[in-house]
């Protein structure tokens, strides 16, 4: 097993040498097309990209940026990181890849042999090569673009879900756990891609943690995994920016601090609570301490405060305090890597601020320009791209709803709050509230479930026409 051991580590740093040699020897030599020269130029100064902004990128182009003797090799240098993180997402996966071939040809019954340790490494090789030579992987693998980096990632991601699956029984197996929560973090300011990996993570828990294992304990693994990325991509993603903007305008318009004060504060204060119920977790002094630093965490960081509004964070934060006071034993272990998580997402996650510094220094480009964090929060919420009825809503046909005065009907969404404009250098600080979103509201007789041919824009129109055959009729709709 020892020889194995060696084999596979050696062979999966030889598989990253062929991909980086790969990559490198067919790089772009410039900006291609679509988002990279945004990108790179946006790496290569630390500007204002377009949203929701990726922080992470930035920061770890502008370490390889620096490395340019001139401003024409920038580009190239970007590229090259797109390069070798391939070359490490393919190097990761095939280490992925040689773990699950052993676990299904090695057991207790059928020991590692010759054979059976080269039908393995076979196994790694073949389909790490395969993927780093495919098409759509090696485009992705030459250009100064996200997506390379949020391969690598998820590639991370996933095998380190398999180190906790080999040392699952052993004590402190949950830093793996911690881990994958960090990386996750981190890849959130990348390419929100990476919660994806959610599922096959909750998978492999539920198969290792659980003995009497079945497709309905599957379907209910596969449910908390699509929970957890409600909560993060609902929850925690927007919340920490929400919770973060009510400590600026208790900050700013109620104590007359600067601008991103409250911020600051809220970063110390959630940083403490968490530390602070991680010890009280660890230290088991207390019940009740376990119990309310906990709780307190978790409003802090927002992960409950799903959608525009409050009243959701409320009725599930009564519902956790209910559940945490009724709890006949308190899951300690669980709080802890709960607490660890959420902790390091923060860490991951705070790297934001780097947009809202960068904004504020009115860089060349600055998209939207997220200056605090009310601008930041509709930045993160892509608000510039609108709302496309993915599950229900319009279709090109749809019908404005109009009142009896004939007028449209228009439905006001969340605040917009900004800056508000001084006319003397010496007025303080404050927010206004500007206006609230809006939108149309349109007939329900002439909406649909899953509509794809929604845009109202005429060349689109005569498109989605033409695809399906479209005469139309008149219908008649009651007002």
């Amino acid at each position: 097993m020892k020889q194995y051991n060696l084999l596979n580590v050696v062979m999966g740093w030889v598989v990253f040498v062929v991909a980086a040699i790969t990559y490198i020897l067919t790089l772009e030599s410039t900006a291609s097309f679509w988002d990279c020269g945004e990108f790179i130029a946006s790496a290569y100064k630390l500007e204002v990209g377009h949203p929701p902004g990726n922080p992470i990128f930035m920061l770890t182009g502008r370490f390889f940026a620096n490395f340019a003797s001139d401003p024409s090799q920038v580009a190239y240098l970007v590229n090259l990181m797109s390069g070798l993180l391939s070359a490490g997402t393919i190097m990761f996966l095939f280490w992925t890849i040689t773990y699950l071939a052993k676990k299904l040809i090695i057991s207790e019954e059928r020991p590692m042999t010759t054979a059976r340790m080269i039908t393995v490494l076979g196994c790694g090789l073949v389909g790490a090569l395969a993927y780093a030579w495919s098409d759509t992987f090696w485009f992705s693998a030459v250009e100064g673009e996200v997506y390379a980096y949020s391969s690598f990632c998820t590639a991370v991601v996933f095998w380190l879900i398999l180190k906790w699956d080999s040392v699952a029984d052993e004590p402190y197996a949950n830093r793996f756990l911690i881990l994958i929560a960090y990386v996750i973090g981190v890849s959130i300011a990348v390419h929100l891609l990476n919660l994806l990996c959610i599922p096959a993570i909750v998978l492999v828990y539920y198969y290792r943690k659980f003995k009497n294992v079945s497709a309905k304990g599957s379907l209910v693994a596969l449910l908390v995994s699509f929970v957890i990325i409600v909560l993060l991509l609902y929850g925690l993603v927007p919340g920490f920016v929400k919770v973060a903007g009510w400590f600026e305008l208790l900050c700013v318009n109620v104590l007359g601090m600067p601008y991103n004060t409250g911020v600051i504060i809220y970063f110390f204060i959630t940083l403490a609570s968490i530390s602070w119920a991680i010890y009280e977790s660890y230290a088991q002094r207390n019940e009740l301490y376990i119990k309310l630093s906990f709780l307190l965490s978790v409003v802090l960081v927002g992960i409950l405060f799903i959608g525009d509004g409050i009243w959701v964070g409320l009725l599930l934060t009564a519902a956790l305090v209910v559940y945490l006071m009724l709890a006949k034993k308190t899951p300690v272990i669980a709080l802890n890597t709960i607490l660890a998580g959420l902790l390091v997402i923060f860490i991951g996650y705070s790297s934001y601020a780097l947009i809202i510094i960068r904004s504020t220094a009115n860089t060349p480009m600055d998209q939207n320009s997220p200056q605090d964090v009310f601008a930041l929060a509709g930045y993160l919420a892509r608000d510039q791209y609108g709302d496309n009825p993915l599950f229900y809503g319009r279709t090109f046909a749809s019908q404005v709803k109009r009142d009896e005065s004939g007028k449209p009907v228009i439905k006001e969404g969340k605040r917009i709050i900004r800056q508000v404009v001084k006319t003397d250098a010496n007025e303080p600080d404050r927010y206004v509230e500007i206006g609230r979103e809006e939108e149309y509201v349109y007939e329900d007789e002439l909406n649909m479930l899953f509509p794809r041919m929604y845009s109202e824009k005429p060349n689109h129109i005569s498109a989605y026409k033409e695809w399906s055959g479209f005469k139309g009729h008149n219908v008649t709709v009651n007002t």
